[in-house]
């Protein structure tokens, strides 16, 4: 990737300079105000020091309604913080209030969804951020797509059975979709599709999300994302 532009996302210019900036704030050069990440507005923008050098990698958790990707996903962060590596985590759920709120639940808006995010972490990894995605990114075409756009791309399924999702269901979400009252509900109404070769499968019903964490960052480590 050499170039970005904010076209590219499909939304309003203004729109998107005002979503980019919220997003991606914490990389604010203090004295220029440029970021490593804004796009803000052809992606050619100076990159801050890091403390490590590292690769930039997208880290893309997928998985069904509350497999725990999101959770996983922070105190992956949090881990690749420590370390001095630059991250940002790109969270399905928030992006669909910001950057993706215009887009419904057909599979053409799903698509569209991922579309979007992957473009973030493009240009996140173009300036060596590692990028942390927890979306449920349910149709593989798609994440396969993504794949074949972003150099470095380790897919991690989240793997949580139906059955024990149901049982937890903390909103009430899996209760409401079975009795029809939320419609294009992944895992119920509509298809969710497992990778079929990801680089690594994590089972949050038989671990803790730390233990789930600490799994893939040893695959990040065994993958070169960090010079050691």
């Amino acid at each position: 990737m050499t170039s970005f532009h904010l076209t590219h996302l499909g939304l309003p210019e203004a729109e998107s300079i005002h979503i980019l900036h919220e997003l991606f704030a914490e990389f604010l050069d203090p004295v220029s105000d440029r970021t490593v990440a804004a796009g803000t507005i052809t992606g050619r923008l100076a990159t801050e020091p890091a403390k490590r050098n590292t690769q930039g990698t997208t880290v893309w958790l997928t998985g069904l309604s509350g497999a725990g990707k999101s959770t996983v996903a922070n105190l992956l962060a949090d881990r690749v913080r420590e370390s001095g590596a630059k991250v940002k985590v790109l969270d399905g759920d928030a992006l669909r209030t910001t950057i993706c709120k215009d887009l419904g639940f057909s599979r053409e808006d799903r698509d569209e969804n991922i579309r979007r995010i992957g473009l973030l972490c493009e240009l996140l990894n173009h300036h060596g951020v590692i990028t942390i995605v927890a979306a449920i990114s349910p149709y593989r075409a798609a994440r396969n797509e993504v794949r074949t756009k972003i150099q470095r791309f380790i897919e991690v399924f989240v793997n949580c059975p139906l059955h024990v999702l149901i049982q937890r269901d903390p909103k009430g979400m899996y209760k409401r979709a079975l009795v029809g009252e939320i419609r294009h509900f992944t895992g119920i109404s509509d298809p969710y599709e497992t990778p079929e070769r990801p680089e690594l499968t994590i089972y949050s019903s038989e671990e803790s999300a730390e233990e789930s964490a600490d799994h893939v960052f040893s695959k990040m480590r065994q993958l070169g994302v960090f010079d050691e």
